[in-house]
């Protein structure tokens, strides 16, 4: 068992590190300020646009071979040379891990180097399952960072954690696929450069159960594609990509859209999901350390009944506690990301469960200690606090809930004593 990233891997990790502090952070405060300006005035066009000084970062980003860090490893070929980071190949997810880490620290940086969701996992999905038509019309474009994706999955009238009750329907009428339903939570759809989705419908209700839907690549300007409303987290629309409620009205698009062909849909979420927790989980360990990078300094820097802050109410002990919750996450998601590179995702589902758990869980954990020794400025918009909560508190649905991953813990643990699913 060897967490240690290769050497390529630790000097992308340290470049990383280096421009979101010297690039990034610098010009992060004021473009916060000014989003949350335009949410109070209402200001749409503002909101859902890309700052200028952020499509700067992204010319810098790649210049630099900080570009599409995600990629995996043994992706060779045009892709890479293209779009790959520097060196031209991609990185085990146990090398990746710590540049996700490093990405958390900042909610601009996963799309500053093009490794935002739910584009990474979009690409992913067209880089192992796509065709060469799909790919030369969508993969180009994601990885030149020229469009956003979405994912569409969840559905408002169903219990989504089971993915096998979804109602939208994906139809194949001779050379063409019908898309009718209404999907919900669907990331990216509200950016400017939105143009392609990934939409999971069914097919086939008579073919076994997990062999029932089809992944569709819906063009976001087809007939009948419509944006109901767009979604608040907590009050937050984690603008400029949003999440949506759209409706599919007899969508009709090739049937060489879909995605590795009609039934395969659970199979390849399988194999995006895998390696996208990891990321997912990563962020939420460097979202953790933010927080009590934020905690400490509040708390030596202000004073309270004449002692610092740190120095009152068990304030050491729960900076202690954070630490130690926080190393052991990162420890647990470099196990899964490790086995994921050397079993695959069938010999590390519990290990890829338990990160999903674990990281937002103590990333929320420590946010809300960072909140409260902030006091009243906590929970304002003046510090990146109450924004880096919702988030932990939503990674906590997506992807599935804690309560599916645990129960897939908990079946992998109990079939070790003979139990059957």
């Amino acid at each position: 068992m060897d967490f240690s990233p290769s050497p390529r891997a630790a000097e992308l990790t340290e470049a990383v590190r280096s421009f979101i502090q010297e690039e990034i952070v610098p010009v992060e405060h004021e473009l916060h300020r000014r989003q949350g300006e335009a949410r109070r005035t209402g200001s749409a066009a503002d909101l859902w646009q890309v700052p200028d000084e952020v499509r700067e970062l992204q010319r810098k980003a790649r210049d630099r071979g900080l570009w599409n860090l995600f990629l995996p490893a043994g992706h060779e070929g045009p892709y890479a040379q293209r779009y790959g980071t520097h060196g031209g190949t991609g990185l085990t997810n146990v090398d990746y891990a710590p540049i996700a880490e490093a990405t958390g620290w900042s909610f601009l940086a996963p799309y500053v180097f093009n490794c935002n969701a739910p584009d990474t996992g979009n690409a992913e999905v067209l880089l192992r399952y796509g065709s060469q038509e799909q790919r030369n019309r969508w993969l180009d474009p994601l990885l030149g960072g020229r469009i956003r994706s979405g994912f569409a999955m969840t559905e408002p009238d169903v219990a989504s954690s089971d993915a096998t009750t979804m109602r939208l329907t994906a139809v194949v009428e001779g050379d063409e696929v019908v898309v009718n339903g209404r999907k919900w939570w669907t990331t990216g759809i509200g950016h400017p450069d939105c143009e392609v989705l990934i939409v999971m419908g069914l097919t086939d209700p008579g073919a076994p159960k997990y062999a029932q839907h089809s992944m569709v690549l819906v063009p976001r300007d087809a007939p009948g594609v419509k944006v109901e409303r767009m979604l608040d987290t907590m009050g937050f629309f984690d603008e400029p990509f949003g999440h949506g409620e759209i409706s599919f009205t007899d969508v009709r698009v090739p049937v060489a859209n879909i995605v590795a062909g009609p039934g395969r849909a659970f199979e390849i979420a399988q194999g995006r999901l895998g390696p996208g927790r990891v990321h997912h989980a990563m962020r939420m360990i460097g979202l953790a350390e933010r927080a009590l990078h934020l905690a400490c300094e509040r708390g030596l820097a202000r004073t309270a009944f004449g002692k610092p802050l740190v120095n009152l109410g068990g304030n050491r002990e729960r900076i202690a506690e954070a630490r130690i919750a926080i190393d052991s996450a990162r420890l647990l998601v470099l196990d899964a990301a490790w086995k994921l590179d050397t079993v695959g995702i069938q010999g590390a589902l519990s290990e890829v469960s338990a990160i999903k758990v674990a990281a937002p869980n103590v990333a929320q954990q420590v946010i809300d200690f960072a909140m409260q020794i902030h006091g009243g400025a906590g929970l304002s918009s003046d510090f990146p606090l109450s924004g880096a909560w919702t988030a932990a508190r939503a990674v906590r649905l997506a992807d599935g809930p804690d309560e599916v991953h645990k129960s897939v813990v908990a079946r992998v643990e109990l079939g070790k004593h003979g139990a059957t699913r």
